[in-house]
């Protein structure tokens, strides 16, 4: 498909550039970039500020079960947080925990080291902190806050890349929930809604080819995970039109725990049933960024890593309930 293509070109300009330490400005250039600034100020307005300026505390261990617990880490921003909820259990992490901990039948010990605001340059000393817990599986939300604060998206996949692959070589799992779409976000008019739409989902490529080269998996956002959040958007956002409802968040945890799950071999990994369910990294980041709750893995096929048009990607269209009938 065309837009595939587009797609796949513009994860490749942007990822080079960060391989290769420049800005990597998206195609539509510093004039637009201008535009999400006066146009954000309006939105900013318009969305206020939401309850708190952190989600609950949520650190623990959750899951009444024995044996060694599973170390998870939160990582990311706001919503990796659970901003605006009040109670723990509505968060994303502690859903997560009580979902691995189910699956599992092991206790589920949880680091939130994520915090509200922080772009991908923030993800470091989040990193640090993860790290000192030794923990099994990282979860990373972030790239909503590196579309806001405008920065270069090559720059934005190098500090994601980095962050990995610090992960990674210290035997964590990793699952990345690319950046959301922040065209659904009501308060951001058009035609900045447009602009922002296609810049989210650029950068969410981008970020899938760097982190499965990296040695992680990636989890699309895309559309802030599904028509739902256009259809029912005063059920799916919180009060500040802005950040996700309980439900939301509900939404996003299990959309990423099957993926969380398949990370640790508490599920068998499934084979893609058709051919284009394997396809090149560039392609399979562009078409995950269309479609909300794919995952994407390294593959290999007949045996190789790489084929004419790069890495080989498996896309996994996952589904909670699919997964636990046939665990």
């Amino acid at each position: 498909m065309v837009w595939a293509a587009g797609m796949a070109r513009a994860a490749r300009r942007i990822a080079t550039a960060a391989a290769l330490g420049g800005g990597g400005l998206t195609a539509l250039g510093a004039t637009a970039y201008g535009l999400l600034v006066a146009e954000g100020l309006l939105a900013r307005k318009a969305i206020g500020r939401p309850h708190g300026m952190d989600g609950p505390p949520s650190d623990g261990t959750y899951g009444m079960f024995p044996g060694e617990a599973i170390k998870l880490a939160m990582l990311g921003d706001s919503t990796s947080v659970g901003l605006g909820m009040t109670d723990p259990a509505q968060t994303p992490g502690v859903l997560l925990a009580n979902g691995l901990a189910a699956v599992s039948e092991r206790p589920v010990r949880l680091l939130v080291a994520g915090r509200s605001g922080a772009s991908s340059a923030e993800l470091g000393e989040q990193v640090d902190r993860a790290l000192a817990m030794e923990p099994h599986l990282a979860v990373i939300f972030v790239g909503a806050n590196d579309i806001i604060t405008q920065t270069p998206p090559a720059v934005a996949v190098r500090h994601l890349t980095k962050s990995v692959r610090r992960l990674r070589e210290a035997g964590v799992e990793v699952i990345v929930g690319t950046c959301p779409d922040l065209g659904t976000v009501r308060p951001i008019a058009q035609p900045l809604r447009w602009v922002t739409r296609r810049w989210s989902r650029q950068l969410a490529a981008a970020q899938t080819v760097a982190v499965v080269d990296a040695g992680g998996r990636t989890v699309a956002f895309a559309d802030t995970l599904g028509p739902e959040f256009a259809t029912n958007p005063t059920e799916m956002f919180g009060p500040d039109r802005f950040h996700p409802s309980a439900r939301g968040y509900a939404q996003a945890a299990y959309v990423v725990l099957p993926s969380v799950c398949a990370a640790l071999g508490l599920w068998p990994e499934p084979r893609p049933a058709r051919r284009e369910e394997l396809q090149p990294i560039y392609l399979a980041a562009a078409t995950a960024a269309e479609e909300p709750g794919t995952e994407v893995t390294a593959t290999r096929v007949d045996g190789r890593a790489t084929g004419l048009h790069g890495k080989w990607a498996a896309l996994f269209r996952r589904r909670l309930g699919e997964q636990l009938n046939d665990a």
